[in-house]
């Protein structure tokens, strides 16, 4: 009888060489993330409430995972249909898989902390998320990152993704302002599997459906023999936990049990993108100018957050854990870095690509987690859909990336 690790194995192998020994831990770096992060967690718990702090808590946890598996998206993809290794993609499967499995058992029994009540994550089918989605997927080639993938690699001092993020909340910003004129794109009511097989039956049929994708993906990888997925410092024994590379499908399951968590504590979804359009409007304000007179500011959920702190609002309060535990993780495995001279192609590239996924996530309500993870997990149909078309606009990001002289295709050209 197989055991697990070689089923996990199956799902997730590739052949790859040997790792390289590891840096010695960047100790500045480290004991200023470790002592600002636990700070925060302490100040926020003191003046918000221990959910706050529990919500940044998971954030610094997910931030350690996404840096120690180096869990991709955008590279996931791109090595798909550039060179068909579907490796990354089946670790999406593992990942998905766990997530949808607590999902339903959460959700379906209703199980929640702190008087939450956890509701799936269901999007409207329509324009916006097809054109927004493809937008994404074609953003985060040109970007080097996806939603996740940009805040763990800025935790992690790579300097030309802080110039994605800052194109990512430009692009979100610009789509609050002009929100008016994509309010009313042609969209259907989301559809949610439990609502007409139950959980049990809409777990069952994401699960099938990620098997048959596992299979799929196996065989094209088959056919192509793409290169190997290229490794990073590793450790061994009881130090890798802590300064080595992660299995993939190691990253997987602890990005699902601290996903779930998320949902337990907050009620809803873990998600990314809706913060950045918030630090964007705060800082329109700081500067003295007025966005909370924008239409999409005057929707009553919209204007209670942008009234409210920014540390009390749950996805900026994981965004910015996932910084922190990132640069943790980064400084502890001698990896932490920042890169001073930028070409300045890359560099466009980086503002060009955030500000695209900015538009996108906005346009499909969400991005990589907020939706495509997210959807999945919860049997919506949005969550699908919003896959597909990202997968649509990386084909796209391919051939974008060669006008900026950007590498295409390798395995190890990506952060995420």
């Amino acid at each position: 009888m197989a055991t697990t690790t070689s089923l996990f194995k199956y799902v997730t192998s590739a052949p790859t060489p040997k790792a390289p020994p590891l840096r010695p831990a960047n100790w500045v770096p480290l004991a200023v993330a470790l002592a600002g992060g636990l700070a925060l967690v302490v100040f926020v718990a003191a003046n918000h409430g221990v959910k706050s702090a529990v919500l940044l808590a998971l954030g610094l946890g997910l931030g350690f995972v996404l840096f120690h598996s180096r869990f991709g998206f955008t590279s996931a993809w791109r090595q798909l249909v550039a060179v068909g290794n579907g490796t990354g993609l089946r670790a999406h499967a593992v990942l998905l898989g766990t997530t949808a499995t607590l999902f339903a058992l959460i959700i379906g029994t209703g199980a929640g902390l702190f008087g939450s009540t956890p509701t799936p994550s269901a999007g409207p089918l329509g324009v916006g998320l097809v054109l927004g989605a493809f937008l994404f997927g074609l953003g985060m080639q040109l970007g080097g990152a996806c939603a996740s993938g940009t805040l763990f690699a800025v935790g992690s001092g790579q300097s030309t993704i802080v110039l994605t993020l800052g194109g990512f909340i430009v692009g979100s910003v610009l789509f609050a302002w002009q929100w008016e004129l994509v309010r009313d794109l042609p969209a259907l009511p989301p559809f949610v599997l439990s609502d007409h097989v139950g959980w049990f039956g809409s777990w069952a049929i994401t699960i099938a459906v990620l098997a048959g994708i596992v299979l799929v993906t196996r065989y094209i990888q088959k056919r192509r023999v793409p290169p190997p997925v290229d490794v990073v410092p590793s450790a061994s024994g009881l130090a890798r936990a802590l300064r080595g590379s992660w299995p993939l499908w190691v990253g997987a399951l602890a990005l699902a049990a601290l996903g779930g968590l998320v949902l337990l504590v907050s009620g809803g979804a873990w998600g990314i993108t809706s913060a950045f359009g918030l630090w964007g409007a705060k800082f329109l304000q700081v500067l003295g100018l007025h966005p909370e007179t924008w239409a999409f500011w005057q929707q009553p959920a919209q204007a209670k957050s942008l009234a409210a702190p920014i540390l009390t609002d749950k996805t900026s309060l994981t965004d910015i854990g996932i910084m922190f535990g990132a640069a943790v993780a980064a400084a502890a495995g001698g990896a932490w870095t920042f890169h001073k001279r930028i070409p300045w192609r890359t560099a466009l590239a980086a503002i060009l690509g955030g500000i695209i996924m900015g538009i996108g996530a906005r346009l499909a309500q969400g991005c990589n987690i907020g939706a495509y993870l997210a959807g999945i997990a919860s049997g919506s149909l949005h969550g699908w859909i919003w896959g597909l078309a990202a997968l649509a606009g990386t084909w796209v990001g391919l051939r974008g990336r060669t006008l900026f002289g950007l590498p295409n295709p390798k395995p190890r050209d990506s952060v995420c």
